[in-house]
């Protein structure tokens, strides 16, 4: 009897323990720890997203957890310069499209832009033209390859394979609408815009992110009717509305997305080089404890770019030239599979999942190429290329927006004319002496060159000489005066000066090796560059995202759980 009084007791001092415990995670969940005050209460107050899940990762992306590890250890450096200086780098978490940008979804890309801005319209023209991949690139004054000037962009049997002819440029454009089209079609599985809005906008109203998070009345152009047509939003419309003594009625309260909701993803981009070749090295599966087991010269583990895998010992591991005049090997024996580039998925994925970061194409990566990589200066999340911009403000105060009539067109030293913004996104301007006052983190809007190739990194700074010799400059790179398409000449004028190197800002940084490389280019701590605005036949992307949030998947569901 006894021993039955001793267990009730027990069992419920237990579930008492367990409801108070119950208790403080509500009271910490709904109440602020900051006032005592409820959160989220419906009579008003601070409404917040207490109930946030981390979302899966966006289409097409795959979590890459960050780490530390040592950026430029190239296997075989033959050149002895300064392009591959090892530096110990750590990188946050990130995610990465598993694929290379295929043809089909560059097409889409192209499909949409024509379907909105049409280019019979003579003010969107180079919207769409500016867009369209260079398939010149295919031809070679002593080649055949008119098939793939022709066929390789459009027609199915090439749907899967890496889109080429794309510059950075282009590249960057396409990561933009991906990232709208996408957060777009979150909106819709929120309820918050109806389905049919994805297919019936046009120039005059289309979605862009930035523009829904910091002026959702001017989103879709100001139509609070495409932006408000979702089931939840009306619902909220009608919660949120109140009429005066008079009959006036009045909407307040929130009937948007706002970033804190947590459901908009953030931007599609260009991975930064340190996050490409950190994700390409796949070091977690070399991983011993809290150390690497070993040194890895490619994507896969060994030192061979053959496989020895009995089903496949002997084939290729990735799609490169593998001598002079062999580009897929032996008919039917120990082949890497293809002669040009090769479908996505073609060759097993490294240890983070990803496909092809060794050979097939090389990959744009975010950065302004230069020789030395300051990890002096930051091991951080290094990235070369900053321009820090704001938003322009009208004199009403309010957010400036693009409209059909202002967009601005470029044209580029290669001649291509593109569109430097789109209707519906946030005018930026650069920021001003007086937005980083007292600032010690950035002073400038433009870090391209900061410390390697501004005057006072230069080896002739004179900090009193009132005129800078550009001649000794650090980068004597060629100057192009890009000019505005509305220009009447509409060309550009070409450098005839002599100059003593290609670096400047507006070459970008790409990486692995490609189906026209050598087994020498495969290692992905190789750097190479080229200019932003060109494009080849052996040169694609891919995307990546950055993570919000913990460094890894399982700190979150830790932290849930307490």
């Amino acid at each position: 009897m006894r021993k039955r009084t001793a267990f009730r007791a027990i069992l419920a001092l237990a579930i008492g323990v367990s409801i108070i415990g119950c208790k403080n995670s509500r009271d910490y969940k709904n109440n602020s720890r900051a006032t005592g005050w409820d959160i989220n209460s419906k009579d008003g107050g601070f409404q917040y997203n207490t109930d946030y899940q981390e979302k899966e990762p966006a289409p097409g992306l795959v979590f890459i957890e960050g780490g530390t590890f040592t950026m430029g250890q190239v296997q075989d450096d033959v050149m002895h310069d300064w392009n591959n200086t090892p530096t110990q780098q750590h990188v946050q978490s990130f995610y990465m499209d598993e694929t290379e940008v295929t043809n089909r979804m560059y097409l889409e890309y192209l499909d949409w832009l024509k379907r909105v801005f049409p280019p019979s319209n003579e003010n969107y023209k180079n919207i769409y033209t500016g867009a369209l991949p260079d398939t010149l690139v295919w031809r070679n004054r002593l080649g055949f390859n008119e098939t793939m000037v022709n066929n390789y962009l459009r027609h199915p049997a090439y749907s899967d394979y890496p889109v080429v002819g794309v510059s950075w440029i282009q590249a960057v454009e396409f990561s933009k609408w991906r990232t709208d089209r996408v957060n777009e079609k979150q909106l819709v599985e929120s309820g918050y815009i109806d389905k049919d809005v994805l297919y019936n906008t046009d120039a005059s109203s289309t979605f862009n992110t930035e523009t829904y998070i910091n002026a959702p009345s001017k989103a879709f152009g100001g139509n609070t009717e495409l932006s408000q047509s979702g089931k939840k939003s009306k619902k909220l419309i009608d919660k949120n509305t109140s009429t005066d003594s008079l009959g006036n009625s009045s909407t307040s309260g929130k009937n948007f997305v706002q970033r804190k909701d947590g459901i908009l993803y953030p931007e599609y981009r260009l991975p930064t080089e340190v996050e490409w070749e950190y994700a390409a090295l796949g070091l977690v599966g070399i991983r011993e404890y809290n150390t690497y087991r070993g040194r890895k010269k490619y994507p896969w583990d060994g030192r061979y770019t053959r496989s020895n895998d009995q089903r496949k010992q002997g084939d290729q591991l990735a799609n490169f030239k593998q001598g002079a005049g062999d580009y897929g090997g032996i008919a039917g024996w120990s082949d890497d599979g293809a002669d040009i580039t090769a479908p996505i998925k073609s060759y097993a994925p490294n240890d983070f999942g990803l496909y092809d970061m060794a050979g097939n194409v090389a990959e744009w990566v975010a950065d302004v190429y230069r020789p030395i990589v300051d990890d002096e200066f930051n091991d951080f999340n290094y990235y070369r290329g900053n321009v820090y911009t704001k938003n322009t403000i009208n004199e009403d105060g309010t957010v400036a927006i693009v409209s059909t009539d202002d967009i601005v067109y470029d044209t580029l030293s290669s001649g291509r004319v593109i569109a430097r913004n789109l209707p519906g996104e946030i005018k930026q301007e650069a920021i001003q002496s007086e937005d980083s006052y007292l600032r010690t983190n950035y002073t400038e809007s433009d870090n391209r060159d900061f410390r390697d190739g501004d005057k006072s990194s230069s080896r002739y700074y004179q900090p009193f000489q009132e005129v800078e010799d550009p001649s000794r400059r650090m980068y004597n790179s060629p100057n192009f005066d890009n000019i505005t398409a509305n220009d009447s000449l509409n060309t550009s004028t070409f450098d005839k000066k002599e100059r003593t190197t290609l670096i400047s800002n507006e070459v970008r940084v790409y990486k692995g090796g490609s189906w026209r490389d050598r087994a020498y280019w495969l290692d992905p701590a190789q750097r190479r560059f080229f200019p932003q605005d060109m494009a080849t036949d052996y040169i694609g992307f891919r995307n990546a995202m950055s993570k919000v949030g913990g460094k890894s998947m399982d700190q979150l569901k830790t932290a849930r759980s307490r």
